[in-house]
């Protein structure tokens, strides 16, 4: 492929990304796309095989930005691997809790859409995901051996449930029109990386008011408490959902 066509691929790839993340992918036409982007519309055919393949396309583009944009935010000097954990899923909440249509998930729009309508799309979705839990369970891994994390912390399957978790909120947020279940959701999130440390997080900070958490409350429930700097064996407490985020069905 030369390089104007990777570039004329690219730009159109760019330019429906907005356009999906606001409709959806079925919703949104091939001359939509191609009128946006300004190119003529017997072209498309010769940059992508189908639109399939298209939107398999859209999905590594996507992936491929975002995995970026990860390595930079857990990678920033002068942060522990906690705090740049933590400020991972405060952005998410942030970002997915607001009005900005551009800022929200493609996962989250297309999961549901697509991964019944097309394999490619979906392999497309499975891959992308599994890279990003990788990258969380690394910086896990480099966390519980500076001690930022306690060592009971699993991190392939902790950096599993996590991103479980948070896409599930943002599902449900969308239900909502809140974003209780980011407040949920950090909250479980705490829960499961242990007790918190007092870091001057502002997530943290927010957290702790919003539970009124009593201090003998706080002394029960503690979980992977410091001695020295160091964390202490303790097994972690099972996250549990406030009342009104808990689902029917068996416990």
């Amino acid at each position: 492929m030369s390089s104007e066509t990777s570039h004329m691929r690219q730009h159109i790839l760019d330019t429906a990304k907005p356009i999906i993340l606001g409709k959806g992918f079925s919703a949104v036409g091939l001359n939509e796309i191609l009128a946006a982007a300004e190119v003529p519309k017997g072209s498309f055919y010769h940059y992508f095989k189908s639109k399939e393949a298209f939107g398999a396309a859209l999905l590594d583009s996507y992936f491929t930005g975002y995995l970026q944009q990860l390595e930079q935010r857990l990678s920033p000097e002068g942060l522990t691997q906690r705090k740049q954990f933590l400020q991972y899923w405060e952005l998410w909440r942030e970002t997915q809790s607001n009005d900005d249509a551009q800022a929200k998930c493609l996962v989250v729009k297309l999961g549901a859409e697509v991964c019944d309508l097309s394999e490619a799309m979906r392999d497309a979705l499975e891959h992308g995901t599994h890279r990003i839990i990788e990258r969380l369970a690394d910086c896990l891994r480099q966390g519980i051996a500076l001690g930022d994390f306690p060592s009971s912390v699993d991190p392939q399957s902790t950096a599993l449930n996590l991103y479980n978790l948070w896409l599930g909120a943002s599902l449900i947020s969308k239900i909502r029109h809140d974003r209780s279940a980011f407040d949920a959701a950090m909250s479980a999130t705490l829960q499961l990386l242990g007790a918190c440390r007092s870091l001057g997080c502002e997530s943290e900070k927010m957290d702790a008011t919003d539970q009124n958490t009593s201090d003998s409350q706080a002394n029960s429930c503690s979980i992977g408490q410091e001695a020295g700097g160091v964390w202490a064996e303790q097994p972690l407490l099972q996250p549990q959902a406030p009342k009104s985020d808990r689902l029917p069905g068996p416990a």
